[in-house]
């Protein structure tokens, strides 16, 4: 790893784009089978921000998650989050960790972090409550909740739809309330 450079060197719009850059290369690193590689590359972006940017270690989880290695990440984006990680990263980091703690076998721990993610209404990162919403309701088929899977699913999609957005949303909250099924509120 290299040395943190002076603080007053980072320009953070320019930190930021060469992330990006980064990023939007990471194919090409698996078309080479190079993700080490990549992995290295965004290690340097992380070296360059100061100690205890939260920033580093989300940017270090996502590589490591991104090239198959969930067990690395989730310590990672705990540290992100414990370091007080915000806004859209935030909630990234919430999604991404919850993915890994689920293909690491550790499902109830991310039901409970989703859970509680959904409960959080930061408009930064609201762009992303429908992902919070898909990845609880395939951590909550894993643990025998498919009902409340489903209801979840359909209700995040509900709103998506040209038509049928308010029956959708009706079908959805009646799985988890138990009424009876084929219900319908007469929209067509």
């Amino acid at each position: 790893m290299t040395d943190k450079i002076d603080m007053g060197a980072l320009d953070r719009n320019d930190w930021e784009r060469r992330s990006a850059e980064a990023w939007a290369e990471i194919d090409g690193y698996y078309e080479r089978e190079a993700e080490a590689e990549f992995r290295e590359r965004i290690d340097r972006l992380a070296d360059e921000l100061p100690d205890g940017d939260p920033v580093a270690p989300f940017e270090r989880a996502c590589a490591w998650d991104s090239t198959g290695h969930s067990d690395k990440a989730v310590p990672l984006y705990r540290e992100a989050l414990e370091g007080g990680l915000s806004g859209m990263r935030r909630r990234r980091a919430v999604v991404q960790m919850s993915s890994s703690l689920r293909n690491i076998g550790r499902v109830d721990e991310a039901v409970e972090w989703l859970t509680a993610e959904r409960q959080n209404h930061d408009p930064d990162a609201a762009v992303l409550n429908d992902a919070v919403a898909a990845t609880l309701a395939l951590c909550l088929v894993d643990v025998g909740r498919g009902r409340e899977a489903v209801s979840l699913a359909v209700g995040a999609l509900a709103p998506h739809l040209p038509r049928y957005q308010r029956s959708m949303a009706n079908y959805a909250r009646l799985l988890v309330e138990g009424e009876g099924e084929g219900q319908g509120d007469g929209e067509s």
